[in-house]
């Protein structure tokens, strides 16, 4: 039996989900389809970092118009899902580093964001916990986090209030142009035929848009991270080393999580992300460099999620360049968290106005036309150094 709806979304992670309500919002018939569970993959397990400073310059409309949904995410989906406006401290080791912060101030500055400097005697006087390697960083306040494990599931229940389906544990197998439209083929028989397809399956996505002729050199990978055992609170922003070897915070509960890189090759097709014990332990040494008084934290478990990254370390979002009706939105290289309800709205403008005013041309396929698959030598060095502007968050 054949099922018609308005538009298909592969995936339900944190794009597809929002993308399901926005449109379901919009009066639109929607059907979300995900392999395994809401949230499951590299949208319920990441750091949980909604940072504005130090972004990608090109990303900031963007960033800044998801930000504006996520301050407003209770009224949105009726659940706060643990969002605190907590802020974003970036802190620097050297000169070389404070540099860095500085360029990353101005470029947050110039898009309307309020950064603090705050040189090495300020920092511990208002964070008496740092260590004494820190020389310097900057403060933003309107950084927040939220729980990752709650977004995209209460998400995905607000979008089913408004009568869009979610199709869990089912696989697309075959999408099909068919004249003006697409039919969608899963394993477990259902076909769907649609007016536009949505392609927000993460690190799986090239299966979709090589069945109409595009690519992208992406490959599977993710963080370490690691949580550790309740402790007394006393971090209360997210924390950042400018060089992305030590990401945290501390949640109300007392436990610290901890992000870090480099990034670890993950399985997608055993839909395995191991994370080798060095690297906890390797995360710990550089944890404890800038909060000395976590030296004999326990850290009771270790994870981490399957992403898409791609060279540039910018996603893939907006129209295919060979099908009308098929809408992108991949490769978000572990940034994808804060900028996903933006990114859904502007799938939304896409599908149902034909055009955003939210600028998004850095993040066509097209750059990527070329492409054929990654090389040996780019995976093997994905594990190495991290790239600017490709933190957590």
């Amino acid at each position: 039996m054949t099922t018609k709806t308005k538009i298909v979304i592969v995936g339900g992670g944190l794009i597809g989900t929002w993308t399901a309500l926005l449109l379901a919002k919009r009066g639109l018939d929607v059907i979300l389809i995900e392999k395994g569970i809401v949230g499951a993959q590299s949208s319920g397990v990441n750091f949980g970092n909604l940072r504005l400073q130090g972004r990608h310059p090109g990303q900031y409309p963007l960033s800044l118009r998801s930000q504006a949904l996520w301050e407003n995410i209770d009224e949105l989906i009726g659940d706060r899902c643990e969002f605190e406006r907590t802020g974003h401290l970036y802190v620097a080791m050297n000169d070389a580093e404070q540099a860095k912060l500085e360029q990353y101030a101005r470029v947050s500055e110039s898009h309307g964001l309020v950064i603090e400097r705050i040189d090495r005697e300020e920092l511990r006087r208002r964070w008496p916990w740092v260590g004494e390697s820190p020389q310097a960083a900057t403060y933003s306040a309107r950084d927040a986090t939220a729980n990752p494990r709650l977004v995209s599931v209460a998400v995905a229940r607000a979008a089913q209030r408004l009568n869009a389906e979610v199709l869990e544990r089912t696989c697309v197998t075959q999408v099909h142009q068919t004249g003006a439209g697409f039919t969608v083929m899963t394993d477990t028989g259902c076909v769907i035929d649609c007016d536009a397809v949505v392609n927000s399956a993460g690190a799986w996505a090239l299966t979709v848009a090589e069945a109409f002729g595009e690519t992208a050199p992406m490959f599977a990978a993710g963080p370490p991270q690691f949580v550790t055992e309740p402790l007394p609170y006393r971090i209360a922003p997210s924390v950042q080393a400018v060089d992305g070897s030590a990401i945290f915070r501390q949640v109300p509960r007392g436990n610290v999580i901890f992000a870090g890189y480099p990034r670890t090759a993950a399985d997608p097709v055993l839909n395995r992300a191991p994370v080798p014990p060095v690297k906890t332990l390797n995360g710990m040494r550089n944890l404890m460099t800038i909060a000395p008084f976590l030296k004999s934290a326990q850290v009771i478990r270790v994870w981490s999620g399957i992403e898409g990254y791609l060279p540039d370390m910018l996603p893939v979002i907006g129209e295919s360049e060979t099908t009308p009706g098929l809408y992108h939105a991949f490769g978000f290289c572990g940034h994808g968290f804060q900028v996903g309800p933006g990114v859904a709205a502007v799938l939304v403008d896409l599908i149902v106005e034909g055009r955003t005013d939210t600028p998004i041309n850095i993040f066509s396929i097209a750059r990527f036309k070329d492409a054929v698959q990654v090389s040996d030598k780019l995976a093997r060095e994905f594990d190495g150094p991290a790239v600017a502007g490709s933190r957590a968050g």
